[in-house]
């Protein structure tokens, strides 16, 4: 199965859209957010793959043009903003500093972490950048030394807590400004839990939107300084 498949470039394009279908279906029956498709078709691929011993750059030669979708949709978010361009108007200092301090607490969260479970210098330079969506963080990791495949487990499962657990928290707080939502789901759980904020509201998601680049740009900035704490 494995010489049949590799040669064709369409198999992970198929198998991941169809996985997505599934977890769709399967959202819908269950009708609870531990299930949410993103999450559902992770499993799905995993688990063929595993069961089926196809290798993942087989699988990678069709997947990865849903990857190449990223970027258009990415800059897709901008529509929402520009929509709550008000918003950034307004509350712009509050913005900037919710964001940095959501960057600042990811990297100490992630220090203490290191520090009390003894991790090596490569696992904390892995771990440093999950809070930042995948692409930028899989870079990050590979230019400091890390575990690039480690970083986008830690980002899909950081990303998915997120989506999971992000109203129960900031109803736990008792956040209620959507500005102060987008922000802290933003910087904190990247395009996954941004999925969420949208579900929230137009403008969680457009503040949302705006905290994964500039958490993304200020990880990226100040990971130097980052990595010599450890």
């Amino acid at each position: 199965m494995e010489e049949i498949i590799s040669g064709s470039v369409y198999f992970g394009l198929a198998l991941t859209c169809g996985a997505y279908v599934a977890g769709c279906v399967v959202h819908k029956a269950a009708k609870t957010l531990l299930l949410n498709p993103l999450i559902v078709t992770n499993v799905l691929v995993i688990a063929f793959l595993a069961v089926t011993g196809i290798s993942y750059e087989s699988y990678f030669k069709g997947a990865r043009y849903i990857g190449d979708l990223l970027t258009p949709a990415t800059v897709c978010l901008a529509i929402p903003l520009y929509r709550q361009l008000h918003l950034l108007k307004k509350h712009a200092a509050a913005i900037f500093c919710g964001i940095a301090a959501g960057v600042l607490a990811n990297a100490l969260c992630i220090l203490l972490m290191s520090l009390l479970f003894q991790f090596s210098r490569s696992m904390y330079v892995t771990l440093l950048p999950k809070s930042i969506t995948a692409a930028i963080a899989m870079k990050l990791t590979e230019e400091y030394g890390g575990i690039a495949a480690i970083t986008l487990i830690s980002t899909v499962i950081t990303g998915a807590f997120g989506y999971i657990a992000a109203p129960s928290i900031l109803k736990l707080f008792r956040v209620t400004d959507v500005v102060a939502k987008g922000v802290a789901i933003g910087s904190g759980s990247h395009a996954f839990g941004t999925i969420r904020a949208f579900e929230l509201g137009e403008a969680e998601g457009a503040m949302s939107s705006l905290a994964i680049a500039a958490t993304g740009l200020m990880t990226v900035a100040a990971s130097p300084l980052f990595v010599l704490l450890f």
